[in-house]
Parts: C-alpha cells; structure tokens; sequence
C-alpha cells in the first residue's frame, strides 16, 4: 500500500444510525500488514494459554511391586524384576508428559508491530466501524444486540473496543456469544484476527464526534404499519366478546337438560321394585 495514504471508515451512532466516514488516524493506520509477526504473536498468546499441567507415572512413581513378582529361574516364564515395569498393566509410563511451562515471549516492539498489522488488515478490508460514543447509563444487553442486529453483525464475530474501562458496555456485550468487549489499549492482534469485524468507539483513537439524531431502522417502521392495520376496530371486539358470551351461555344450559331427563328414569325404577 502506497504511503501517505488515508484509509477511511465507516461511522456510525450508538444506535446503529450511519453517519459520515471518518479518516482512521495514521499513527495506527498506516497500511502496515506483516504476517509473519502476526503469526509469531498469536501463537505465543495461545502458548501461554496453556496450563501445562500434563503428567503421567512412571516407574518410580507407580505404587506396589516393590519385591520380584517370581524367582528368576525354573518358573518356565519370563523373567521379571518388578510389577511397576512399563511393561506390566497398571505400570509405569515411559517418556509421559510432566508438568511444564508453555510460555514463550515476545518482544514488546513485535507486539505492537503484530497489533498494528492485525488493524490494518482489518481496516483494508472495509472491516472497521466507528461509533461516536457508547453512552450507556446502565448495562442493556437488548441494546447492544440491537445495534449489531441494524449493522447486519448479528452472525459475525464482533469485536468492540470502548474508550478506557467501561463497565455498562462491558456488561452489555458479556451475554453475547459473537461479541466482545474490551478497552482499545488491552486488544491483542489474537483478538483483532479473531474478530470479524472491529467496533471502535470514536474517543479511543482521538476522533471527537458531534452527536447526530437518531432515525429508526426501515423495518421497523413497515412492522408498525402492520400491526395498526391488523388491529380490529373496537365494533368487531363488541361482536367477538358477544360471540364469546354466546357460546358460555350455551354450554351453561347443556347440563341443565340432562339432568331433566335423568330424573323420570331412577322414578321407573322405584315402581318396579
């Protein structure tokens, strides 16, 4: 990618309403991808990951067997020194995993040359938002999904960086199975490439936003034209609850009817007696 040159991206509300594309700063931005960096990055995050606590037994280890299972001649079998041998059931292990450290390092400047690639890759693909601000009073997990659901994200991974530590948007996203979110200054390039596409709130990377109203989603509106037009006037409910009375009042005089004619027949069958 030429040098000096702008990468541009999409901007939007908190709500999900479009705005104008802002010029992502070119600290950041500056269309740098090397993967080989990026490689090396993402596979020490996951080594270190790793827990490592892998072990098995050996010979020295197995309990029992402390004595030869039988004498070493005139049994006619094999000779054998030990129950723990690793060829015994129940023995010891050869060569089995013990406990470990996974961790690899990698230099401070690798890593941030590994996230810078990951947001360039990202930016060049068209897959980095701006939002102006998350302006959460309280943590609303339906608003976050609603926002995702209007960018058409519902089915991707999302990745959602906030200005600092914020804890409504945090707790938010938390319930959300394809979405996280975190600080911008904490995300790794394991998170930026795990990610499909990167939310990043317009403060974070030194961009003020004026506020802009709000419109409702097109789908929205449709849905309540048609449910004003299914709605029955109050003449049809007027005839409905009358139906309805109707049908209670006849089977209130069903059973009456029977009784009627249930009580001639026990009287027949005292006169026979």
């Amino acid at each position: 990618m030429p040098e000096n040159t702008t990468i541009r991206a999409a901007a939007y509300t908190a709500n999900g309403t479009a705005r104008e594309q802002v010029a992502l700063p070119a600290a950041v931005f500056d269309g740098t991808v090397n993967t080989p960096v990026m490689h090396q990055a993402v596979k020490a995050f996951l080594a270190n990951r790793r827990q490592g606590n892998a072990m098995t037994k050996t010979r020295g280890l197995v309990a029992g067997g402390n004595q030869k299972p039988w004498k070493q001649k005139g049994t006619g079998r094999a000779r054998q020194g030990s129950i723990r041998a690793p060829n015994w059931v129940g023995g010891g292990t050869v060569f089995g995993p013990i406990p470990r450290s996974y961790a690899q390092y990698v230099p401070r400047q690798v890593r941030a040359l590994a996230r810078k690639s990951a947001l360039n890759a990202r930016a060049r693909s068209g897959a980095v938002i701006v939002v102006d601000r998350f302006a959460y009073e309280r943590p609303q997990t339906s608003r976050m999904a609603a926002m995702l659901a209007r960018l058409e994200m519902s089915d991707k991974k999302v990745l959602v960086l906030t200005n600092g530590v914020n804890e409504n948007v945090y707790l938010s996203g938390r319930n959300l199975p394809n979405a996280q979110v975190m600080p911008w200054t904490d995300a790794s390039a394991y998170h930026v490439l795990w990610s499909d596409v990167v939310v990043i709130e317009a403060q974070a990377i030194g961009h003020e936003l004026a506020p802009v109203a709000d419109t409702e989603p097109e789908g929205k509106k449709t849905d309540k034209k048609k449910r004003t037009a299914a709605k029955p006037d109050k003449g049809e409910k007027r005839t409905a609850a009358k139906a309805a009375a109707d049908r209670t009042a006849k089977a209130a005089k069903k059973p009456a009817a029977k009784k009627k004619t249930a009580a001639p027949k026990a009287k027949k069958k005292k006169k026979g007696k």
